[in-house]
């Protein structure tokens, strides 16, 4: 019986020949794969000599031949046919298919993306997945030693079907892809997501609710690409609250910690070292950064270790940690810590689901805003840093979103309140007396002067807002009144 290898991806694919030879299979192969078998001094025949064809149009047509589809389609039961025509059946079929998502990644060319579309490999395949029951279809080289395995205890149909699923998921995939490159679109008129499984999660968001990490094929993550270094599973939670530290930690250039719980950031702060920003981060609340997930965007050490293993933390991320600061946290056996290649950088597309339907818009990652003061007195130089903190920090929390800041560092935040007023209120109590002389952000415009005239209340020196409401006159008026100053960004940054 024959085996017909056709790969673009050949690891491993010798050491398969090799183990197909043993059991007694012939090596069928065409262009590359051959030169690669014949390098290997494995015995093997070219698929023109198979089929009894040339290769033609510079390789465009080489397996979509009857010979090799017959011997590829015929059922069990229809093997006395196949004999009678001369032809004898292909077994195995290992193929991956041309490197087009690849191609349209490093920039080809518009010629260059159709040649790496792949005819012939997704025939091949599609027609083994079909006849399963008769034929091993094989996509992925990772498959090949339990392929193998497989082959000499006899394949169970079970395994054969999921050999079979996942080639037709294979040739799926790589569909979507062309299609989605064809249309030139963000948003085509066919939209498609294809999603790899990659573990499952104990549970939801609540322990009744099943959950799965699927991993969106073409696309990098930071979150995705960390090492676990350490700790029980990632969470399912705990993956939605390290995604939100991890965003808004990668907003700072300086050194900055970013402690979240349920998504919401409860403090934020900069320092002059990672030590110090994780201080001032965890002075802004120290009560609710418990249990919660804590990002720098610089290395760990061993004394900012030491004071963080101080604190019942689920995650810690960091791009890196000294040896002191493993051994630190070694002692926290359950606690979650994440080395993270890269800061989240560039556009994404944000999805969310509805019954029956997805909503999709690009995600809020750009800020383009020109910033206008509005008031009789513009903002000092410290202030000018403080509303720019604020303003990053305030992109990132629930609407309606309040941030008040000073220094660097978060004094108080108010969350997803169904109202500015109730949200600038808890914000401003949180902070206290140290709203006094700081600096306040709000995620979208004000309809009345009553936060700004609350705010006045409390001390605060300057507010940044994306103005553009039909009575924006009246919050600069009572600014002016209490010698606030006030800049517009002309940018909303609502976060449902």
């Amino acid at each position: 019986m024959w085996a017909l290898l056709s790969v673009s991806d050949k690891r491993g694919i010798v050491d398969f020949a090799r183990g197909l030879l043993d059991l007694g299979f012939r090596l069928l192969a065409t262009g590359g794969t051959y030169r690669a078998l014949r390098e290997a001094s494995l015995p093997v025949t070219y698929i023109s000599d198979f089929t009894g064809f040339p290769e033609i149009l510079e390789g465009r047509v080489k397996t979509l031949h009857p010979k090799v589809h017959a011997a590829l389609l015929a059922r069990p039961d229809q093997e006395e046919e196949l004999r009678a025509l001369g032809l004898e059946r292909i077994g195995v079929v290992a193929v991956n298919l041309y490197p087009f998502r690849e191609a349209v990644a490093r920039g080809a060319s518009y010629e260059e993306a159709l040649e790496q579309v792949d005819i012939g490999g997704p025939a091949m395949l599609r027609a083994a997945a079909k006849n399963h029951l008769a034929v091993l279809p094989v996509c992925d080289p990772e498959d090949y030693p339990r392929v193998l395995e497989a082959l000499r205890e006899g394949p169970s149909p079970e395994f054969r079907r999921a050999l079979a699923r996942k080639a037709f998921a294979h040739t799926a995939a790589y569909d979507a892809a062309i299609a989605e490159w064809l249309s030139g679109e963000k948003f085509p008129e066919d939209k498609f997501l294809v999603l790899r499984r990659v573990s499952p999660l104990r549970y939801g968001e609540n322990p009744h609710q099943e959950a799965v990490l699927y991993r969106v094929a073409g696309e990098e993550g930071p979150l995705l690409a960390a090492r676990v270094l350490q700790g029980k599973a990632m969470s399912f939670n705990n993956y939605l609250d390290a995604e939100a530290a991890w965003n808004l930690v990668s907003e700072f250039t300086e050194p900055a910690c970013v402690a979240v719980k349920h998504q919401n950031p409860c403090g934020v702060a900069l320092g002059e070292t990672p030590l110090e920003a994780y201080r001032r981060a965890y002075q802004a609340d120290p009560v609710s950064i418990f249990g919660g997930i804590v990002a720098l965007n610089r290395y760990v050490d061993e004394e900012t270790a030491s004071a963080m293993a101080e604190v019942f933390l689920e995650v810690v991320l960091a791009p890196g940690y000294s040896e002191e600061a493993l051994r630190v946290f070694a002692r926290k056996k359950n606690l979650r810590l994440l080395e993270v290649p890269a800061l989240a950088q560039g556009p994404y597309l944000d999805v969310r689901r509805i019954r029956g339907g997805v909503l999709l818009q690009d995600a809020d990652t750009l800020d383009p805003i020109a910033p206008q003061v509005v008031t009789k007195r513009a903002p000092t130089e410290a202030e000018w840093r403080d509303l720019l903190f604020a303003w990053k920090v305030v992109k990132h929390v629930r609407s309606n979103a309040i941030v008040v800041a000073k220094g660097g560092m978060t004094l108080g935040i108010g969350v997803g309140q169904t109202n500015r007023y109730a949200a600038a209120k808890h914000a401003l109590k949180t902070a206290k007396e140290g709203a006094r002389g700081a600096v306040l952000a709000s995620d979208a415009f004000f309809p009345f002067d009553d936060v700004v005239r609350l705010a006045a209340d409390f001390g605060i020196a300057a507010i940044i807002q994306p103005g553009g409401s039909v009575r924006d006159q009246d919050s600069i008026q009572a600014a002016d009144e209490a010698g606030m100053a006030m800049v517009f960004t002309g940018v909303r940054h609502f976060r449902h």
